[in-house]
């Protein structure tokens, strides 16, 4: 609950900050009559239309799961982030016209150096405020704050561009760089936007997060208990900050049911230990075979039918299976 509240509080200070910038740098564009500012200006209101969004869905996911959302709302997350990245695709597109129409019909540049002393300004906010969500969305799953945060970003990248092409100006004189430096960095608006719809598309069909399984699978094998002879079938789920995993265990198949469920508290801590209490871990114990023998570590067993050969070291392709694992399988 401590994450979802920082998620929202750092947002609202994104769409606080957002629609000040957004003043500033249509202050800029006043001064300068330049096209690039323009281009500037125009994605910063979609930096405060995002921001809302994105502020009303790290609202909406963190209401308690229901009876119509019994995984809870964080879905609403990847939504808001797919939003976002449609409108970034739709800022750069218009900037794109924007362009054309002022090749064919060139406006005299006004005063530079307010301009850029308030663009430049308006990039280092932006560049501060997009590492913080970036970092917090990162920490605390939010694919909300980490998109805000590339969207931040990627208007600073844009400024700073644009401010080149100012400086450019104003040594030459020469006009046709202000739609040279907004066509580039419109198109650079665009490529950012189909990133974070792809993720956003991502996220909502549930694609596996490959990186983050690869890191809790050498985690799990790390921390691995002498019971826990085997896991697979390990899947992980994000929904908005919350991390569901799923998986089957193999234990000692003559543990009782007070035994198993130990072993699994102990897994389960250990889990939210190293990702956080959000996790909600979902795990099936599946009792050992005989072929179990000759992976299972456990000094003292009453019931083995097999000296202990190897262990199987669990990767995030042979812990995904739905199947224990053995040595007699030439996968491993």
């Amino acid at each position: 609950m401590e994450k979802v509240k920082e998620n929202f509080n750092i947002q609202r200070w994104v769409v606080i900050v957002a629609i000040f910038l957004f003043i500033i740098k249509i202050a800029a564009w006043y001064l300068t009559r330049s096209i690039s500012v323009l281009t500037d200006a125009l994605e910063s209101t979609v930096n405060v239309v995002s921001g809302f969004v994105g502020l009303y869905s790290l609202y909406l996911s963190a209401q308690p799961r229901d009876d119509n959302h019994p995984y809870g709302h964080g879905k609403v997350e990847f939504l808001s982030a797919g939003l976002e990245g449609s409108l970034i695709f739709m800022a750069g597109s218009i900037i794109i016209v924007k362009v054309f129409d002022n090749l064919h019909n060139p406006r005299e540049i006004g005063e530079l150096e307010p301009g850029i002393i308030l663009v430049s300004f308006a990039a280092v906010v932006n560049f501060v405020l997009g590492a913080i969500a970036i970092r917090k969305g990162k920490a605390n799953q939010s694919l909300a704050l980490v998109a805000s945060g590339k969207h931040l970003q990627s208007d600073t990248i844009t400024t700073v561009g644009i401010l080149v092409g100012l400086f450019l100006i104003k040594i030459t004189g020469k006009i046709w760089i202000d739609s040279v430096t907004a066509i580039i960095f419109a198109l650079f608006i665009i490529y950012t936007g189909i990133q974070i719809v792809r993720e956003s598309v991502s996220g909502i069909m549930d694609e596996a997060d490959k990186a983050l399984l690869s890191e809790m699978v050498v985690y799990l094998y790390k921390i691995k208990h002498e019971n826990w002879i085997d896991l697979h079938n390990l899947r992980v789920i994000k929904y908005g900050s919350i991390l569901h995993v799923d998986c089957h265990l193999t234990v000692p198949w003559y543990l009782n049911v007070s035994e198993e469920h130990a072993e699994v508290e102990a897994l389960e801590k250990l889990v939210k230990g190293k990702y956080g209490k959000s996790v909600e871990l979902f795990v099936h114990t599946d009792g050992c075979l005989d072929f179990s023998c000759k992976i299972c570590r456990k000094s003292e067993c009453r019931e083995r039918k097999h000296e202990y050969v190897q262990s199987i070291e669990w990767t995030a392709e042979n812990i995904s299976t739905n199947q224990k694992h053995r040595l007699e399988d030439k996968r491993f």
